[in-house]
């Protein structure tokens, strides 16, 4: 019997995140990808392997699910070094573009060729998965989960890696077991109410009527949760993310300050870290451009606190809303100082910001052991009644 891996994987607009196996694996990627020339240049070659693995992703790509099929990326870190790197556009669809599925088999790819579950022979490492992943509320209503789950299940997609420390000139073919494609914003609600183990937390929110808002590069999806499911009906899904923010505060900082910052990556990583928050090297000298970031994230939470009020007026016995996502994460305090300003409404963020990063990859971790679990009861009373007709 073939053995298939756990994989959890969410493709967010400015990063991958992945859970693997039993945990044990963990894969961070920026969703940026380059196409590439399969012999690129490297300076000290022969040290190639002595280098990080994911700062040197160079893959070529085969897989009858691509609309240009065949093609070498740089992917992550690498392609932000390039001048044509690539990242999703606003108002496009998630389970519609190449870069989430290139995305997707380059973390796969990774992940096969670094575990013992799989057996490398010729080069070639046959891996087999069983996927759980989401999209964003406004695709799965319009019916898009159905076509992105066909595209990958019943087929083959390999990934050859090229230029790439360790693991140049191995291929992985990839196969699906099954895949699970969950709404995102009833994700993260599972994520809330349940732990690793699968266990109930939070009991206090089961039976709650509740809002998770989340924000995410391209899109915000607000989701109501009421016994214990997503309301089809109320959920909403608008096409607003940090994305178009985060591009404006890059190009206002070239105009203003002849600074040219890599990608998106690099604006968040100004707005959101600990030390030297809002600040840049400008010729060598350290400079401040909160004026830029301020303004410009301000209006994007007004905005976002619009969403918030209109789908609460819908909702009026909603009794807390959650705040989740990487953009969550950028607009927090502006979102809270908003709030106390005009409607003090019962809002939660989570204060671990790694937490709030991570939740849909955890959220889709768990929601796939429980598919496996009860897969496997069913299985077990199958093979009872089979044996007892007998």
């Amino acid at each position: 019997m073939v053995k298939s891996r756990i994989a959890a994987v969410d493709v967010g607009n400015d990063a991958l995140k992945g859970n693997f196996g039993k945990l044990e694996n963990e894969l961070y990627i920026p969703n940026v990808i380059a196409p590439d020339l399969e012999d690129r240049p490297v300076i000290g070659i022969e040290e190639l392997d002595q280098k990080d693995v994911l700062e040197n992703i160079h893959i070529r790509v085969h897989s009858p699910a691509l609309d240009e099929n065949n093609i070498i990326y740089r992917v992550g870190n690498l392609a932000t070094k390039t001048s044509n790197s690539e990242e999703l556009d606003p108002g496009s669809s998630k389970s519609e573009e190449d870069q989430t599925l290139i995305m997707l088999f380059a973390a796969l790819a990774l992940d096969a060729v670094s575990t013992d579950d799989f057996m490398e022979k010729n080069g070639v490492t046959d891996a087999t998965y069983t996927l759980g992943t989401g999209l964003p509320l406004r695709e799965v209503k319009e019916g898009k989960d159905v076509g992105y789950r066909s595209q990958l299940l019943g087929s083959v997609h390999q990934v050859e890696f090229l230029v790439t420390p360790k693991h140049q000139g191995k291929k992985v073919n990839i196969k699906f077991d099954e895949v699970k494609v969950y709404p995102e914003g009833f994700a993260a609600y599972v994520n809330l109410i349940m732990d690793n183990d699968l266990k109930v937390i939070n009991k206090e929110l089961i039976d709650k009527q509740i809002l998770i808002q989340d924000i995410g590069g391209l899109s915000t999806d607000i989701a109501v949760i009421r016994n214990r499911n997503v309301d089809d009906d109320k959920a909403q899904g608008f096409n607003l993310g940090v994305s178009e923010s985060l591009e404006a505060i890059r190009e206002e900082i070239r105009s203003k300050h002849g600074v040219e910052l890599d990608s998106r990556r690099d604006v968040v990583d100004i707005i959101t870290r600990k030390n030297d928050r809002h600040h840049i090297m400008v010729k060598g000298s350290r400079t401040n451009v909160h004026d830029i970031t301020d303004h410009i994230l301000l209006e994007l939470a007004k905005k976002e606190y619009r969403f918030l009020r209109n789908v609460w007026a819908k909702n009026s016995q909603s009794e807390i809303c959650y705040f989740v996502g990487g953009g969550s994460a950028v607009l927090k305090d502006y979102i809270k100082a908003l709030n106390n300003k005009l409607d003090g409404y019962n809002i939660e963020f989570f204060e671990d910001e790694n937490e709030s990063i991570w939740m849909m990859a955890n959220a889709y971790y768990k929601l796939i052991c429980d598919f496996i679990q009860k897969a496997e009861k069913g299985s077990k009373k199958e093979e009872k009644v089979t044996s007892k007709a007998k």
